[in-house]
Parts: C-alpha cells; sequence; structure tokens
C-alpha cells in the first residue's frame, strides 16, 4: 500500500481561464496560489492542501468538460443549511443547477454544473 497525504489535485481543462478563476474564486472561495506559464492556474481552498488546476490548452479544447468516467466531484459546504443560496450562487456565477434531492433522509444534496459543463455535488 501507498502511504499518502490524500488527494492532491484535480486538472479541468477549460475554455477560458479567467471565466473559470472568476468562478471557482467567487463560488467556492478558493484563491490562486501559483501559475505554471500564461493558461495554468492552480487555486486552492484557504487553509487545505486541495488544489484545482484550471488548464486553457488550444491543443486540449475538444476534451474540455469531457470527464473521461468521472461522473463529478464535490465540496462539502460548511453548513448544509446553505444548499439553496449555494445553488444560487452558482447560478448567479455561469454555472447551472442539475439536480437535487436527499441520499437518506436529512442528508440533502445537489449536482451543479460550472461554465465548462463539469459537474460538482454540493
Amino acid at each position: 500500500m501507498l502511504k499518502t497525504q490524500g488527494l492532491t489535485h484535480i486538472h479541468l481543462l477549460v475554455k477560458d481561464l479567467d471565466r473559470s478563476i472568476k468562478f471557482y474564486s467567487q463560488v467556492f472561495g478558493l484563491k490562486e496560489r501559483f501559475r505554471d506559464g500564461p493558461k495554468m492556474v492552480f487555486l486552492n481552498t484557504p487553509g487545505t492542501n486541495d488544489l484545482i488546476t484550471l488548464n486553457e490548452d488550444d491543443r486540449e479544447r475538444q476534451n474540455v468538460g469531457v470527464s473521461g468516467g468521472i461522473a463529478h466531484f464535490g465540496f462539502r459546504l460548511e453548513n448544509t443549511e446553505d444548499l439553496d443560496s449555494a445553488i444560487a450562487l452558482v447560478q448567479a456565477c455561469g454555472g447551472s443547477l442539475v439536480s437535487r434531492g436527499e441520499h437518506q433522509p436529512g442528508h440533502h444534496y445537489a449536482y451543479v454544473k460550472d461554465p465548462d459543463g463539469y459537474v460538482i455535488e454540493l
């Protein structure tokens, strides 16, 4: 067994880097940590070790929004009572609601899409 410190990052191909930075910053509070060239940025949740890499690569444009078998990734809300306002914020920032419901009684969820079509569970 490999000993790890957990999942390090998710790498997303995007059509418009600035639009994606704005979405993930405004909706999830992610902060830019560093860049690798002019079209790739690393963001993370302040106080954590998670990273999302956003990459606007013209050679990979046809793969933007394609999940390669990964159905979604998720963000855990600090307060689950904020689900309605979280959905509203996603929509105000260019995303959309896919569906919502309960995994089990009292455990509400929503699936939303970012502007490139990636599905995110809240």
